[in-house]
């Protein structure tokens, strides 16, 4: 059973710094694409940012220049530097990982969730 586990969210003011993490657990025998999504209430959910398994990286034109984000393979984990937020950016944060569960295996996974709000 693959478990994904987001933490580091909490209140900011603006101009502050958050640092997310994505932490995977359990049967895992390779992890490739991993994205930060974010729900802001009453809106859709929308890409924050993504990275493959080879370390390519795109981010939202909304958090570019403001957000970083990077794994750390021998942890399972995947962090998102938040710098210089912004209100707009109070959101819910999820991961999202495609991750092989078994040889030859993929599924999709979700955390749970996380609350940034950004505000003063």
């Amino acid at each position: 059973q693959v478990q994904l586990v987001e933490s580091g969210g909490g209140l900011v003011q603006p101009g502050g710094s958050l640092r997310l993490s994505c932490a995977a657990s359990g049967s895992i025998f390779s992890i490739n694409a991993v994205g930060w999504y974010r729900q802001a209430p009453g809106k859709e959910r929308e890409l924050v940012a993504v990275i493959s398994s080879g370390g390519s990286i795109m981010y939202a034109d909304s958090v570019k220049g403001r957000l970083t984000i990077s794994r750390d393979n021998a942890k399972n984990t995947v962090y998102l530097q938040m710098n210089s937020l912004k209100p707009e950016d109070t959101a819910v944060y999820y991961c999202n990982a495609e991750i092989e569960f078994s040889r030859g295996l993929h599924q999709s996974f979700w955390g749970q969730g996380t609350q940034v709000t950004v505000s003063s």
